[in-house]
């Protein structure tokens, strides 16, 4: 589990493709610490694997769904990406509970500024906007980023400025994807309050018989 607060962003230095899968090393200056073989680092959203790692690098192994659901195949020698080491019982939930199980990917619509705040304005799928409620939470590229507006066709959220200065979202522009998890908490509710093997459902009546309402 993560928090979707990045602690820092590495540069891509090899990508090897495979037939649909690829090795992906990513170059780093401060995530390594404490870090062994096996553990989970979120990148650009996405919980992967560390197989090696030296003084200033990482890989990891990318498989066909992970590429099939991510803006990873858009990456290359040079891109940036957000970095975060999986949280730890003891730390501060700063952000909210992020699994990096991405759901989809989003397209970047408009982005414009305001005063102090960078507006973006992201298209996406009704699959995954059903999960898309104004004032929840969201994780972009891993970013932890509260909901602003949502309408049928897209959503809308506000960068402050450290944000801005610690993420990878100021390079993005317009017509650009980006990995979308929707809350973890709003996907198991839905789950849990539909038809299920044995034919419960909460409904209103549900309620209401139960004196709930």
């Amino acid at each position: 589990m993560f928090t979707g607060i990045i602690e820092e962003i590495g540069t891509i230095r090899a990508v090897r493709h495979g037939a649909n899968s690829s090795q992906v090393t990513v170059a780093v200056h401060r995530i390594l610490e404490d870090v062994k073989v096996g553990d989970s680092i979120n990148t650009n959203g996405v919980c992967l694997t560390v197989t090696s790692f030296g003084n200033d690098y990482f890989t990891l192994d990318v498989m066909p769904e992970t590429l099939r659901r991510t803006n990873f195949a858009t990456l290359m020698p040079g891109s940036t990406v957000n970095l975060e080491r999986a949280l730890r019982l003891a730390d501060r939930l700063g952000g909210h509970l992020v699994s990096g199980h991405i759901d989809g990917t989003g397209k970047i619509g408009q982005k414009w500024a305001e005063d102090n705040a960078v507006w973006f304005n992201i298209l996406a799928d009704p699959g995954l906007l059903r999960y898309i409620v104004e004032k929840g939470s969201v994780a972009l590229d891993g970013i932890s980023l509260t909901v602003a507006s949502v309408d049928r066709q897209s959503f809308g959220v506000s960068l402050i400025p450290h944000t801005q200065g610690v993420t990878t979202l100021m390079n993005k522009k317009p017509g650009d994807l980006l990995n979308i998890e929707c809350d973890l908490i709003a996907k198991y509710i839905e789950k849990l309050t539909s038809s299920g093997d044995h034919g419960s459902k909460i409904d209103m009546d549900f309620l209401a018989k139960n004196n709930f309402l």
